[in-house]
């Protein structure tokens, strides 16, 4: 990952730093030498001017990148997590139960331990990923569109799951998103827009970057099975969000009908090497005078784990594939399904940050 832009009007000066390190071989790809690769940073940087976004290529252009960022990049999961030690009881838990709270033990063995996860305060996470739109069907067909992929740079903050932030820069559009611990928020910048929610944990983390949150999360799932991954047997691990926690995650406009959340353990290694989310939500066509009308969408992603490796004691996944469909239909709305598929890498992990304080992750000013 490149993190410095050398600077080309004088070679004795410092190299800029980057507020989003990107691929090197995005870097190399923006021109024939330094002087027209740093040029074409820039304005790749920069994006595009605020008199340009209403141009239809070039809002087309954005709104895709923000759908991508959205959807594959940056989605947050409802359930809350907890920060307190990972144990439940199992008295008077079901079999089901029962398991899933053994099965999440061997997982925290795995990972390196209690101790060393109960160890970890804050972290920092650097990493790329390449992101494309594999499919687009509209009704029963299959529209064949100009195929993508969009090359970027992501660096994560956390210090607990309702902690976080998010920086991630895709082709000239950033979506800088994060929870301050009272409220959920994301902003894009092409152009310029901010939404707010309540705190919810970034899917991202689960993805084999946060094994104590991780934990936490299916400590309170059930075993349903299992099911052989990449020619591993698995224990299925599922989770439902319960009505309350649902309802209290809907907004005005919209209405989260359901979120379901499976993890598969690998029976001989007991790490995590697959998790799925899926969710349908509804958006409201009269929010006055609500007749359970109007566009549904169905969002199903499924996240690969793979290369794991241990840092400073903790077994953090550094790879994957995560692929992603959604699916909108209902009310004044032409049925279509996208799919989406991303594959990422870790290049950096650290763990208990210095100076990383609650300041750090309040939301940006709505401009």
């Amino acid at each position: 990952m490149r993190k410095l832009c050398p600077n080309a009007d004088r070679e004795d000066a410092l190299e800029t730093i980057l507020e989003v390190p990107i691929p090197e071989e995005l870097f190399n790809s923006l021109g024939t030498n330094i002087n027209l690769r740093c040029e074409n940073l820039h304005a790749w940087m920069k994006g595009q001017t605020s008199d340009k976004w209403s141009a239809p290529v070039v809002l087309g252009r954005i709104n895709e990148l923000r759908f991508l960022l959205y959807h594959v990049g940056s989605p947050l999961i409802p359930l809350q997590v907890h920060i307190d030690k990972i144990s439940r009881p199992v008295k008077d838990s079901t079999i089901q139960a029962s398991t899933a709270k053994y099965i999440v033990q061997q997982y925290i063995a795995a990972t390196g331990g209690q101790q060393a996860i109960s160890s970890i305060q804050s972290m920092c996470v650097i990493g790329e990923a390449k992101i494309g739109a594999t499919a687009f069907h509209l009704g029963d067909q299959t529209v064949k569109g100009k195929a993508t992929e969009e090359v970027g740079g992501f660096v994560l903050w956390q210090k607990n799951p309702d902690l976080w932030c998010l920086e991630f820069l895709v082709s000239g559009c950033k979506v800088f998103s994060g929870s301050n611990g009272q409220l959920s928020w994301r902003q894009a910048s092409n152009p310029p827009s901010l939404t707010t929610g309540p705190p919810r944990p970034l899917r991202r983390f689960l993805q084999g970057l946060d094994p104590k949150g991780t934990a936490n999360l299916f400590i309170d799932a059930v075993c349903i099975g299992e099911k052989v991954i990449n020619n591993e047997d698995c224990f299925i691990l599922k989770l439902e969000t319960s009505q309350a926690t649902l309802d209290a995650q809907s907004g005005p406009k919209y209405e989260i009908i359901h979120h379901t959340l499976w993890g598969y353990f690998s029976q001989r290694s007991g790490l995590l090497l697959q998790f799925e989310d899926s969710r349908m939500l509804r958006m409201k066509s009269n929010v006055d005078n609500d007749d359970g009308d109007g566009v549904f969408w169905e969002t199903s992603a499924e996240s690969v784990i793979q290369d794991y490796r241990y840092v400073d004691g903790i077994n953090i996944a550094h790879s994957g594939k995560t692929s992603v469909r959604v699916f909108r239909y209902g009310e004044q709305s032409a049925n279509h399904q996208r799919e989406i598929e991303e594959t990422w890498k870790i290049d950096e992990v650290g763990f208990n940050i210095w100076g990383l304080d609650q300041n750090y992750f309040m939301p940006p000013k709505d401009k």
